[in-house]
Formats: C-alpha cells, structure tokens, sequence
C-alpha cells in the first residue's frame, strides 16, 4: 500500500515553489488516428487526427525533413444532436439533394426511410449546429457524399462511444517534391506537451479517398463515382458497419498487386480483439463475380492481392474488417497497380564488409537481383527494396553480422548427410520444400556454451522454425520451437528458434533445423548462427514523448533487453544533451529488465521540443560497451499483451512559466539502504523560496505518494530539515528481500477536498479530484539486512 503525507505550508513553500505556483498539469495528450496517414510529394491536402486531451493544440511536428504541417481547427467530441439540431439537418439534407438532382436533371425525392424535418416557425432562433468536420462546406457535396453524411450524423447516437479518438484536429499538410519517400511520425503540440506519435507517410503515387456511402447498402439510384485510373493509392476508413467499395480501370495483361497498409499504420489497439484492424480484401469483376480474395500476407495481418488481369474493363475493389467491425481509427492506405513485390529473397543476411547480393523474385520486379548493404555499422537489422520510376517495392529485412557465413548444401536431410561446421559460422539456408529438415554437424568440449539462434520470421520469412539439438545416437538434448524477442515489438508471433546449451561431453553433435507447421518453399529461408554465446544488451525507453514543467522532473523508463546470458549492471546516461538537464537513478541493477528513472529540466522554459539520446554502459569480457537507447512506445495490444514498438525519436517537451528557481536535489551521492524490516531517510534539498507569496490553501492541497513503489516500501512520513525535506521509507520485512536494488519515485498531487452537497438541491457531494504536478527525482535505494 502507498502512503500520502501532506505537509506544513513551511516546507512545501520551499520544496515545491515551482509545482505550487504552477497550473496543475493535465493529462498526457493522445492521439489514436490520422485520416489520411500519408501523402504524396509535392502535395498540399488536410487531414484529421483524433485523440483526447487536444483543446489548445497549437502545433505539429513531423519527423524528417520537407513535410510542414499546421493546425487549422479544434473540434471538441460530439456526442449526440439535440431535437432540433437533429431536424435543422434532415431539412438542410433534403434542401440539398433536390438542388443536386434538380442540376443533374432529375426530379427531387426524399431519402430512402428519412423525412424532412418540420419547418421552423419564422420567428423561431437560428438553430446552431454542432462543430464537425463533416459538416463544413457539405453544400457542395454530392448525391452519394450527402447520404453517406446523413447516414453517419443522424445516427451518431447509436454509435460506441470512445473517448480516446473522440476529439478531433484538422490540419494542413505540404509536402516538398523532393521530400524523402517513406515512413514519417507525426505529433501535436498542446498546452500541456506532445502527444505520442503515430506513422505518417509520404509516397510516390497519386492518391484519392473514398467517397463514402460506397458499401452495398448504398440506394441503387445514387450516380456512380467515376472509376479511378492506375497506378493509385486510396486512403479510406472502416466505419461502425461500413464496407468500402471503389472501381478501377485495368488492361489486359496487367499484374495487379493490391498491397493494403493498415496494421503498418496503427500497430495496436488497446481495447479491441485481436488488437489491430483486420482488413481483408476482395477483387469483382464486371460482371459482379468475386474473382480473387486475400485476409492477410502470410504472418503478416495486412493482406496484399496478387492477380494477373484477363480483359479490358472496370473492377471492383472491396474491403472491410474480417469481423465486420469498425472505427474512425480503422484507417488504412491500399495501394493499386503494378507496384513492385517481393515475394522472396535469398541469402537473407551477408558478413558485414563483404560484397553481397540476393537473389529476389516477386511480381514487377525488373531485376532479380538486389544489393545488400553490408557497411561496418550496430545496425543488425537493415531494410532493401526496388524502385522503379515512382513505384517503391515492399521493403525486405536481411542482416549483417560480424560472423562469418556460408551456404548450406544439399542433401543434409539426415544425420548421416550432415553438413559439417566450423564455429563460429552463421549458415544462408532454406527449407525449401514441406517435410524438409537441414541437419549440420558441430564438434564441442565439455563445458563449452553453445548457441543456435535462427533469424528467419524476424527477417520476413514465412519459415516457423524447429530446433534441436542431437548427440550422434540421435537423442535430444535441447529443443526450442519459438523464442521471444523483445527487440522484434511489431510481431506478435516469435517464431525463431533459439538454444543456448552447455555442451555436457567432448564430441560431435547434431543441429537440426525444420519447419514446425511442416512447409517449405523457396521463401522459407532463414540464417543458422552457431557458436559460442555472444553476451550483450540492447535498451528501449518509454514513452518517446516526455512531457515536464521547467525545473521539474518526469518519470521514464528503461528497458534492458538482455542477450546471450549477459546479467550484469548497466549504467544509463545522457548522450549529448542540451545543458542544464539532468538524469537520475540511471543504473539498471544486475538481472533485472528494467528500471524507472526520472529526467529533471532546467528552471527555464524551451519554446520548441527537445531531441534526446540515452546511452547505456556495461563491463562485458573487461570492455566498456555502449549500446544507445531507442525510444520506443510500450503499446497494449488487445486488453492484455504489452509491445515496445519503436520510435524515431526521444522528444522532450518542457513548459512552465519563466520562474527561474532550482530544482530539488537528492543529498548525497549512491544508493539509500533500507534496512529490512525498518525505515531510512531521505533528504531533498530544496531550491529557493518563491519570489512572491503562495496561497496557503494551495500548499495545504499538495500530497507525496510512492508511485509505483516494489511491495513492501511505504512512505511512513515527510518532515522538514535544515536545507530542506526528509521523506521517511518504511520496508515490511515479510514482503520484502534484502539485496533488491531499485529507484523510488516519489509522485507529488494537488488534490482539491470533497465539499459537501448543498440540501434542497439535490447535488451530491464532490469527490476529492487529484491532478498531477509531476515527481522528484528519482531515488535510488538497496534494502539490506538490519
């Protein structure tokens, strides 16, 4: 349990001058989705962002260069319509599909199953309608836009509410023509800091939207939109209901790929089953017949179509979710034509320094070759593709390591065939045909520690791995199916294997690598490391958006994806940071996987955001090795499961007004020890008293609490001292461990008191509200025996 002390107007004038005398902050801002999630070059267009905690955006920042984004418009959640709000629309609905018809020649007529609202009596106030994006310039829409729009207005209150994508911004985007094609990441600037970023992409192609109402329950009598010529990329959304239908022109001969972005787009979601939108995807021909379908790309949710164009006509392309969902952040971008695709690649990696190319096949390709980058560099992982005029291929993953490689070669189906190995080696192979198995012979000491890792799904293949270990006689000592990588945050199904075995004998052993769902095929490649452990660390930080007053601090964390065995202590720090910020509690402790550290600003504001970098250290084999930390987002996928999806950059937002007082400080250099079973000190030295007086009220409303503290450590009490505050920290003997090493956060609350309902009026009392006004620094500790 958490302990909350509130303290003497004495102390928290010095201690919190800068919290107290400031506006107690708000929620972190968020967005859900961007509609569309993307452009092409040399194009100016509008987009909405939904999210909450949005009032007072003010600006938008966009990673990279040659994309200027500006905020046009706030518009608060809209929940339902009122009566007469509800009938000005049906008359202004109808006023308006007259005039349409009446300019296309035809003759007016009500929508299907709707009346016009009762006139207003002439002396009757001008009813004012809601702030929506839909509802500006509607006069000019068509037919088939107004029924879509009635549709979704008139019903809005049957709608699930979300209160997480319920405001929205609309924003103006221009992108440069010689903007860098690709993934980009788009935040708001509110008042109270950044939001988290979502993916914006700039493309090649020329791009339209949908033209809602597009499904087949659209009245028959509603003029068709005319059929979108190739190359194009649609950007559409799966509303409550909704299936999304468009045609296009296509010529004999054509390969058709239709490759849909949705996933790519919005990784997880939070509160829906499986966690992501699942769009599947259907081609009709002319004549209406569904000629082709695809619900996904192999493990990969987001489905691409494949289909080689018979005749000369129109087609129709559908696509929905596979449960016949939807949602404003069921967004998605499909791109359509003869774009390039990879299908398969081989080797999937190469040594780094050394001269490589793959062998690729695929739809459009022009080449069936492609070059690896293999430059000294940390980067493990890279990406390729193709580009051909204004096509980009899909990207394929490969690796360059520092080992050695070599070609499996055939036949090493059995042990008796096995490919003979010497470590350390990194093996270019494939199951290229169902029931396949590759085996390879390995000569070990007693003792020794070998390892098999295989990088196959992590690199895009569709290979799901089977590993064993065999001694000559065929007995198995180890065997893995799937291995968890947490570096790997976008898969959700960890396919690689992966073995880390001491060797109990002096001898020949066996590896043996199959596929466990028993396919193969030419795509089912793979790379083999085998060799002694290679022990090492990788480091996320969350979130990629942090948030502070000026001489403040903000909580972060820092995850140690540890590698090969390696348990040691990593030391955290900044890379390269704008003077006068300081980090605390920057160690990981041996063993564990993460620490929560805190990130103090100067005492002045910054009028735009900040780029940081964290760096983490370790001893491994009497080296210092430095690996930086790449800002992540720790994303919820489905109620339950936790990712940490990468970010392109740590950003820090820091606001306040420009009251120029020092931060608190912890006393004292090391670790706190807590002896176990009793309590320790803590003593914070204050910066100086405010300049002008505080409201004592306001200070009698500041509470300290542990915030998310380990089991067992309460705040028992805060009291003054000399230069400042002493917090007091009590550990339960029974529910903690000597020798657990951590950081405390110490959270500090402004909560206004419950006031007591007024007779007669029939309100309830209000609750106690609590807003928070960030946290100290981060306090380092280790309970030790008493």
């Amino acid at each position: 349990m958490t302990a909350r002390k509130g303290l003497s107007i004495f102390a928290l004038t010095t201690l919190f001058a800068t919290l107290a005398s400031a506006q107690p902050a708000r929620l972190d801002p968020h967005i859900g989705y961007l509609y569309p999630a993307g452009g092409q070059q040399g194009k100016s267009f509008q987009i909405l962002a939904g999210g909450q905690f949005l009032r007072g955006v003010r600006g938008v920042r966009v990673s990279g260069d040659g994309v200027q984004a500006r905020v046009i418009r706030h518009y608060p959640p809209l929940r339902n319509l009122d009566k007469e709000q509800r009938q000005e629309l049906q008359r202004r609905f109808m006023d308006l599909r007259r005039k349409r018809l009446a300019e296309a020649g035809g003759r007016g007529a009500e929508f299907r199953g709707q009346r016009r609202g009762p006139e207003a009596p002439e002396s009757a106030k001008p009813v004012e309608l809601p702030q929506h994006p839909l509802l500006e310039n509607w006069e000019s829409l068509s037919l088939r836009e107004l029924e879509g729009l009635s549709r979704e207005l008139l019903n809005i209150r049957k709608k699930q509410a979300n209160a997480q994508i319920a405001e929205m911004v609309r924003i103006e985007v221009t992108i440069d023509p010689a903007a860098q094609p690709g993934n980009r990441e788009l935040r708001l600037e509110t008042p109270a800091g950044l939001t988290n970023p979502l993916r914006f992409q700039v493309g090649l192609l020329p791009e339209a939207r949908e033209v809602e109402l597009n499904d087949p329950s659209a009245p028959p009598n509603l003029p068709d939109e005319p059929a979108l010529e190739l190359p194009i990329l649609v950007n559409g959304q799966i509303k409550p209901g909704d299936i999304d239908r468009f045609r296009v022109k296509a010529r004999r001969g054509q390969r058709l790929v239709i490759n849909i972005q949705a996933r790519q787009l919005i990784p997880y979601l939070a509160d829906a089953v499986p966690g992501w939108f699942q769009p599947t995807v259907a081609l009709y021909d002319a004549r209406g017949k569904e000629i082709q379908f695809a619900d996904d790309y192999r493990f990969n949710p987001d489905p691409v179509l494949f289909y080689q164009i018979p005749e000369d006509a129109e087609y129709e392309v559908e696509i929905r979710d596979s449960l016949y969902r939807g949602r404003e952040d069921f967004v998605y971008r499909v791109v359509i034509g003869e774009q390039p695709f990879i299908t398969q690649m081989f080797p999937l990696g190469a040594q780094r320094g050394a001269a490589a190319q793959a062998s690729i096949n695929g739809w459009n390709l022009g080449t069936n070759q492609l070059t690896l980058d293999t430059t000294p560099g940390e980067d493990h992982i890279r990406e390729g593709g193709v580009r051909t005029g204004d096509w980009l291929s899909n990207p394929v993953r490969y690796a360059a390591d520092e080992t050695p490689d070599c070609v499996e070669t055939e036949p090493n189906d059995a042990a008796s065939s096995a490919q003979q190995m010497v470590l350390p080696i990194t093996v270019n192979g494939r199951i290229n045909r169902p029931g396949d198995a590759d085996f390879f012979k390995v000569k070990g000491r007693a003792g020794d520690l070998l390892v098999a890792e295989v990088w196959g799904r992590r690199l895009y293949s569709p290979l799901d791995s089977l590993l064993r270990l065999t001694d000559l006689s065929g007995k198995v000592l180890e065997w893995n199916d799937d291995h968890e990588d947490k570096e790997m945050g976008l898969l959700t199904h960890h396919a690689d294997s992966y073995l880390r075995v001491r060797l109990p004998v002096d001898g020949v052993y066996c590896v043996q690598l199959t596929d466990s769902q028993s396919q193969g095929s030419d795509a089912h490649a793979y790379r083999l490391y085998l060799g002694p452990a290679r022990p090492d660390f990788a480091l996320r930080v969350t979130p990629s958006s942090l948030n502070v007053f000026a001489g403040g601090s903000v909580a972060l964390s820092v995850h140690a994806l540890r590698k090969d065995g390696f348990e040691g202590e990593v030391e955290v720090f900044l890379k390269d940071s704008p003077p006068g910020f300081r980090l605390s509690g920057g160690k990981i402790p041996a063993g564990k996987e993460q620490v929560r550290v805190t990130l103090t600003a100067p005492a002045q504001p910054f009028p735009e955001p900040l780029a940081f970098q964290l760096e983490g250290r370790a001893r491994l084999a009497g080296q210092t090795i430095k690996r930086l930390a790449i800002p992540s987002e720790d994303m919820m996928q489905a109620f339950a499961f936790r990712h940490l999806v990468p970010s392109a950059e740590l950003l820090v937002a820091v606001r306040g007004g420009n009251r120029r007082r020092n931060p608190p400080v912890l006393a004292g250099e090391g670790r706190v020890t807590i002896p176990l079973g009793g309590t320790a000190e803590v003593r914070i030295k204050t910066g100086a008293a405010p300049r002008r007086p505080v409201r004592a009220n306001a200070l009698e409303s500041i509470k300290l609490e542990l915030d998310q503290p380990p089991e067992g450590l309460t705040l028992a009490d805060v009291r003054l001292s000399a230069d400042g505050v002493v917090l007091v920290v009590k550990c339960d003997a029974e529910k903690c461990k000597a020798g657990t090493t951590d950081n405390l956060i110490v959270a500090v609350f402004y909560e206004t008191p419950p006031q007591e309902g007024q007779p007669g009026n029939g309100k309830p009392a209000r609750q106690n509200r609590r807003m928070s006004l960030g946290v100290l620094p981060a306090i380092p500790f280790e309970i030790v025996e008493r």
